[in-house]
């Protein structure tokens, strides 16, 4: 069974991001254990955005100092993978916590402290990120599982 702790940045407010989130995390009950912790959003202006930036950077540094097994932020400039792929990757590198950024992307600081993983070279919403995550942990999880659903 997979175990894998999600940090993300906010709740996601949008209500059918929330639906399709609610859905892959049942669907992934069977074959993993999916937790997932959101941390507070700093709210921020044009004039600080660089500091809100550094607030959640800290936020997620203090909250990944209890994290067990390897630690990797989702970026656009990360590792990528296609689906066979990251589910051996997802298999063996156990427990794993991966991490969203909030709406200003990551601090220096976490880019430098830590690997990252990329879903793609696109930018997307950080909302649509955690959905488009999940998804992809299903399909690892049932690719490892020998069900139909990766074809």
């Amino acid at each position: 069974m997979l175990d894998i702790n999600l940090v993300a940045i906010g709740p996601v407010k949008n209500a059918s991001y929330q639906a399709l989130i609610a859905e892959y995390l049942k669907r992934l009950r069977p074959y993993a254990r999916v937790k997932v912790n959101e941390l507070t959003a700093t709210p921020f202006s044009v004039n600080t955005h660089n500091q809100a930036k550094a607030s959640e950077g800290q936020r997620i540094e203090d909250f990944l100092k209890k994290a067990r097994g390897p630690v990797y932020l989702l970026a656009e400039r990360g590792r990528t993978f296609d689906s066979p792929e990251f589910a051996v990757f997802l298999e063996k590198n156990q427990p794993l916590t991966l991490v969203i950024a909030g709406a200003l992307g990551f601090s220096p600081e976490l880019y430098k402290n830590y690997p990252q993983l990329s879903l793609s070279p696109l930018t997307f919403p950080h909302e649509l990120a955690r959905v488009v995550l999940l998804e992809q942990i299903y399909r690892a999880a049932t690719i490892l599982n020998k069900k139909d659903y990766h074809y």
